[in-house]
């Protein structure tokens, strides 16, 4: 989940003028997206938001620790996996809006059919 300057500026940016990243503040707060982000961590990582496997992806939907800094996930804690769900949901949502998509996700993206 690596992406360019301007993604990652842009997402920055978000955090910045949000003031606090939460759940509510960047998602839409509805049960559904919240359905959404459960059915891509259990394809992830069998829905386990607190899963270390040691392989360098962490936490429910499986970010790298860079994903993880770039997108303003340390506010929260330096480890994904370490974070509560709704923490990891709510920085997985800046990185969906600075990429227009699920593409950060491609294989479990494309297996649920949502966009890229």
């Amino acid at each position: 989940m690596r992406f360019g300057n301007f993604a990652k500026t842009t997402a920055a940016a978000a955090i910045v003028l949000s003031g606090a990243v939460s759940a509510a503040a960047v998602s839409p707060g509805t049960a559904q997206a919240a359905g959404v982000w459960d059915r891509l961590a259990k394809c992830e990582s069998g829905g386990n938001w607190s899963i270390n496997t040691g392989n360098g992806y962490y936490g429910g939907l499986q970010f790298s620790r860079a994903t993880w800094a770039s997108y303003g996930g340390e506010r929260f804690h330096r480890y994904p996996h370490r974070a509560t769900r709704e923490q990891q949901i709510a920085i997985a949502e800046v990185l969906r809006a600075a990429n227009g998509g699920f593409g950060a996700w491609p294989a479990c993206a494309r297996k649920l059919g949502l966009p890229r």
